[in-house]
C-alpha cells in the first residue's frame, strides 16, 4: 500500500512533490506522482495541458498512463516530463483534463484505488489556497481544477503547500497567516538532493527555490517575474485537509458548485471569478526581462565566459543575492536548454546561482 501524490500544477510540481514526499513518508519505494504535462510556452508552444494522445510511449502503471524515459510529445508540443522520469526516482503519471472535471476525477479515483492508499496533493509556493484577487496571481486555474477533481474521487485526501510564497503569487505572510495553527514539517537535505539531477537541467524557479532554501540559501532571489526573499520560513512544508483548501480556493468551489462539462468551460469560469483564463498562457506582468539599459550586451552563447557572464548577471538582477537558472538563461539570451552548459561554464552545482 502507498500513497497518490499529485503535483497540483504540473511543470516542475513533480520536483517539488519528489521532495514532499521524502519528508511526509518512509517508504523506500518510489513514490508514485501523478502529475498535469502543462508547461511553460518555452517548453511546450501549445501552452494547454497535454493528454494521451500527445505522447508516444506511455505505459500502463498503477491505473493510469505513466511516463518512462523513452516517452516523446508529438510535436509541436514539447515536455519535460520524459526527463523528469528518467531523473526523479519516482513513478511518474499522466494526468489527463481534457475530457473535463469528472474524467479527471474517474482518473484520480483509479490510480488512488490502484495504490491502495490516500491523496497527498502538493504545492510548491501556494498558489493552491489564493482567494482570487491578490495582484501577483498568474496561474489559479490548475490547482483548482485539482481541488475539485479530488474532491469527486471521495479518496480522503491532504494538501501540503511547500516553500509559502516562492512562486512569486501569493506574499509569504498571507499563505502563512492562512496557514495558521497548523505545525509544518521541515524537509531534510537529503530529501532536497533527491530532486537535484532534476534540477541540474530543468527550468523550474518554485522547486528551485525551495530545494535551496532546505538547503540553506537565504535572502533576494531574483526570479523571471520579479524578486523573491528565502527566509526561515522558505524550507517548511505545510498540510491541510482538502476541505479547508477548497474553502480557500474561489474557482475549486465554483467549479464543485457549477461542474462545468468540459475544460474550456472550467477554464472561462477561472476567468470569470479571477479575470485569468486558464488555458491562457501563464500571465505575464512585464514584457521578457532584458538587461537594464546601460549593462553589458546581450552574450553570443559562442563566446560566453564566466566573467562576462556574471557581470551581466550581477547587473540585470538588480542587487539580488541568488538568481535562478532559469532567469539567468534568459538574461543571456540563451535558451533554457543550455541550462546544463551554462550551470558548468559559471561553476554552478546548486539549485541557484549565487551572485554575491
Amino acid at each position: 500500500m502507498t500513497d497518490l501524490y499529485i503535483a497540483a500544477g504540473g511543470g516542475g510540481d513533480p520536483i517539488g512533490t519528489l521532495v514532499a514526499a521524502r519528508t511526509v513518508t518512509v517508504d523506500p519505494a518510489p513514490p508514485l506522482i501523478a502529475t498535469y504535462a502543462w508547461e511553460r510556452p518555452e517548453v511546450d508552444p501549445t501552452a494547454r495541458p497535454l493528454g494521451q494522445r500527445d505522447f508516444t510511449g506511455l505505459v500502463r502503471v498503477a491505473g493510469g498512463a505513466a511516463f518512462t524515459a523513452a516517452t516523446r510529445a508529438r510535436p509541436p508540443a514539447g515536455s519535460t516530463m520524459p526527463g523528469l522520469a528518467r531523473d526523479l526516482p519516482v513513478q511518474l503519471l499522466l494526468l489527463d483534463p481534457a475530457q473535463g472535471l469528472f474524467a479527471l476525477a474517474r482518473q484520480i479515483e483509479a490510480m488512488a484505488e490502484a495504490a491502495g492508499g490516500r491523496i497527498r496533493i502538493v504545492d510548491i509556493g501556494g498558489d493552491i489556497l489564493t482567494h482570487g484577487d491578490e495582484p501577483t496571481l498568474r496561474s489559479p486555474f490548475g490547482d483548482a481544477y485539482t481541488l475539485a477533481a479530488c474532491h469527486l474521487a471521495g479518496v480522503p485526501t491532504t494538501v501540503y503547500v511547500g516553500g509559502p510564497g516562492l512562486d512569486g503569487e501569493i506574499g509569504e505572510q498571507h499563505l502563512l497567516d492562512r496557514l495558521a495553527g497548523r505545525h509544518p514539517l521541515t524537509p531534510t537535505r537529503n530529501a532536497a538532493s533527491a530532486a537535484g539531477p532534476a534540477l541540474a537541467w530543468h527550468p523550474s524557479e518554485a522547486s528551485a527555490l525551495w530545494a535551496a532554501a532546505i538547503h540553506g540559501a537565504r535572502g533576494t532571489v531574483r526570479t523571471v517575474h520579479d524578486s523573491i526573499r528565502l527566509t526561515s520560513a522558505s524550507p517548511r512544508l505545510h498540510h491541510l485537509p482538502l476541505r479547508e483548501a477548497i474553502d480557500h480556493n474561489p474557482v475549486a468551489r465554483a467549479l464543485l458548485d457549477e461542474r462545468p462539462a468540459t475544460l474550456d468551460a472550467a477554464a472561462d469560469l477561472s476567468h470569470r471569478l479571477t479575470g485569468i483564463h486558464g488555458l491562457a498562457p501563464e500571465r505575464d506582468r512585464a514584457p521578457r526581462e532584458q538587461p537594464p539599459a546601460g549593462s553589458a550586451a546581450l552574450l553570443d552563447p559562442a563566446f560566453l565566459d564566466q566573467e562576462r557572464a556574471m557581470k551581466t548577471l550581477r547587473e540585470a538582477a538588480g542587487g539580488a543575492d541568488h538568481v535562478t537558472l532559469r532567469y539567468a538563461a534568459r538574461a543571456l539570451d540563451l535558451p533554457w536548454t543550455d541550462i546544463p552548459s551554462l550551470r558548468e561554464i559559471l561553476g554552478c552545482d546548486t539549485p541557484l546561482l549565487r551572485l554575491t
